[in-house]
């Protein structure tokens, strides 16, 4: 059922029966409000559901984790709260495309949920081969054929047709916070990635270098530190990078695709250098941090201090010695313990010689 781009307006009837046969239900870019009906639920064999552009205010819909969903477009509408755990042993785990962007979600980024994708943990597909054309043309039963609206590598574009292949989590521009859990590096059939438009905080995960077929990673606007992971350059298939305005910092990595990046991939990160930035990296920015290290006690010692303590010591030595030279000629003390020191390596070697003949 495609009642999608009308003037429709109201909610949603709320009358989806047991035994319910809809595998799509697509009612986007309407002006519908409420909440999201709870019969949906009785449309067991549901595999699409796109309410994206209305005005609907409700929950995460957790309640539909159980059925087939492959695709869950909820963007542009007035959800809100945290997204549930989605604990359970089929929850949402055929899904493969999920829109959430242009909402009022807040909270952590549910790893739970994260766990539970199996869809998008399974193997990574080369697209070195022709893939996704001989999976087009062989099974045509692996196309959605209603129209789609996503945001990909930075445009908003309408699909005709999906392939069930297509793998894209899109939580942009809401209210997360929070670190980017980890578990999303094993999302190995993920291609499109966007974080963009929170409040994330904390590192990039290195372990996003393990997304080898991701081609658009979105992760700008929010408040990440630290620096750019090196093994982002294994995305050999990363056509669109934007990390800017955060609070990256150190030497942009680079090889491969991240060579073909631009500035505007990085503004706003004053902490960055390095191409294609105009700003150069200094020796301590491209130095990688140095362990702590512990005195006897335990305590941690900062090796730039005991590296400059011992600096300074050694100069006023230094400085100390060349003024005794410069003012009496000749530090004859020096001399006479060096002498002295001369005399008993003498006598001890003598005695030994001696001993030795004995």
């Amino acid at each position: 059922m495609d009642l999608s781009m009308n003037s429709f307006h109201g909610k949603i009837p709320g009358n989806f029966h047991k035994g319910c046969s809809l595998r799509s239900f697509s009612v986007n870019h309407n002006q519908l409000e409420g909440s999201l009906p709870r019969s949906l639920i009785n449309c067991s064999e549901l595999e699409i559901l796109n309410v994206g552009d209305n005005n609907l205010n409700d929950t995460f819909p957790n309640w539909l984790r159980n059925l087939k969903l492959q695709v869950l477009i909820l963007r542009n509408n007035r959800f809100y709260g945290h997204i549930g755990s989605s604990e359970g042993r089929f929850s949402f785990s055929c899904l493969r495309i999920i829109d959430l962007s242009h909402n009022d979600f807040n909270g952590h980024l549910p790893m739970k949920f994260f766990e539970n994708l199996h869809a998008m943990r399974s193997g990574s597909e080369s697209k070195s081969d022709s893939k996704y054309m001989t999976y087009a043309l062989s099974n045509p039963d692996g196309l959605f054929y209603q129209p789609l609206y996503i945001t990909t590598k930075g445009l908003e574009i309408h699909l005709e047709r999906v392939l069930t292949i297509l793998t894209i989590i899109d939580f942009s521009n809401n209210q997360f916070n929070g670190q980017i859990p980890i578990i999303l590096g094993e999302l190995h059939s993920l291609i499109v990635l966007n974080l963009s438009y929170n409040s994330l905080t904390g590192p990039i995960p290195s372990v996003l270098g393990n997304l080898s077929i991701l081609e658009s990673l979105d992760l700008s606007s929010n408040k990440l530190e630290g620096k750019i992971p090196a093994q982002l350059v294994n995305l050999i298939f990363l056509a669109v990078l934007n990390l800017s305005w955060n609070n990256l910092m150190g030497l942009i990595p680079q090889g491969k695709q991240f060579d073909t990046f631009t500035n505007d991939s990085y503004i706003g990160n004053s902490g960055l250098c390095g191409l294609p930035l105009s700003k150069n990296c200094n020796d301590e920015q491209n130095l990688e941090p140095q362990p702590t290290k512990f005195d006897e006690d335990g305590d941690a010692v900062d090796w730039k201090f005991s590296i400059l303590m011992g600096y300074g010591c050694g100069l006023v030595f230094g400085i100390s010695m060349g003024y005794i030279v410069f003012t009496t000629g000749k530090p004859w003390w020096l001399v006479k313990i060096i002498e002295r020191g001369q005399q008993k390596y003498v006598i001890k070697g003598k005695i030994r010689r001696s001993g030795g003949r004995k």
